[in-house]
C-alpha cells in the first residue's frame, strides 16, 4: 500500500494512503530508528526548501547555502505549500512542536520580514501559524507576525487589543 513520507490522522491529496492511527503514532514514537528516519527525511524536505537545520536538538534552522534558487520555486509553485502544511502538521503529530515552531517563524521572518518568499505569505498566516498545537507557542507567532505585519491595522489573524497588550 502507498506509504507517506509525512503522514497524518487524516486523508490528505492520495486518496489510496490510509490515514496514521494514534496506535501507528505510539508505535512510530517509540522507534529511535523510526524517529531518526524522520528527521532525515524532515531534513532532505529542508533541503528541497533551501533550508538548513542547524540544531538536531532545538529546531533551529537557517538558510541554506543555495537559498535564493530554492525559494524561487516556492514562490513559483505554491503546491509545495500544501507539502509544507501536511510537514507541519506531522511534525506536531509525532512529537516535534519544537520543530514546528521554529519551521513557522523561519516562513514568518523570510515573509514578512526579509520579504523574500512574497508568494508564500498567505500560507503561512493561514495555514503554517495554525498547525501549532499549543495555544501559548500559537499566540507568540501570532505576536511576531502581527508585530511584523504591514499595513498592521490590515492583520487579520488576532484582536488587535489583545496583540497590543501580549507580553
Amino acid at each position: 500500500f502507498p506509504f507517506r513520507l509525512f503522514p497524518l490522522r487524516e486523508h490528505g491529496m492520495n486518496w489510496r494512503a490510509k490515514p496514521l492511527t494514534p496506535q501507528e503514532i505510539q508505535a512510530f514514537k517509540k522507534s529511535k530508528e523510526v524517529m531518526q528516519r524522520f528527521v532525515r527525511a524532515y531534513q532532505l524536505m529542508l533541503r528541497f526548501y533551501g533550508i538548513t537545520l542547524i540544531n538536531e536538538e532545538t529546531g533551529e534552522l537557517k538558510r541554506a547555502e543555495n537559498w535564493a534558487e530554492r525559494f524561487q520555486n516556492l514562490n513559483r509553485f505554491s503546491h509545495n505549500n500544501l507539502r509544507i502544511t501536511r510537514i507541519l502538521k506531522c511534525l506536531g503529530e509525532m512529537g516535534y512542536e519544537h520543530y514546528q515552531m521554529h519551521l513557522v517563524k523561519f516562513f514568518l521572518t523570510e515573509t514578512l520580514v526579509k520579504e523574500t518568499l512574497p508568494n508564500v505569505k498567505r500560507s503561512a498566516l493561514d495555514y503554517f501559524l495554525f498547525t501549532i498545537r499549543s495555544k501559548q507557542k500559537r499566540r507568540e507567532l501570532v505576536h511576531y507576525a502581527w508585530q511584523h505585519f504591514k499595513p498592521r491595522g490590515s492583520f487579520v489573524w488576532g484582536p488587535h487589543d489583545k496583540l497590543l497588550k501580549y507580553k
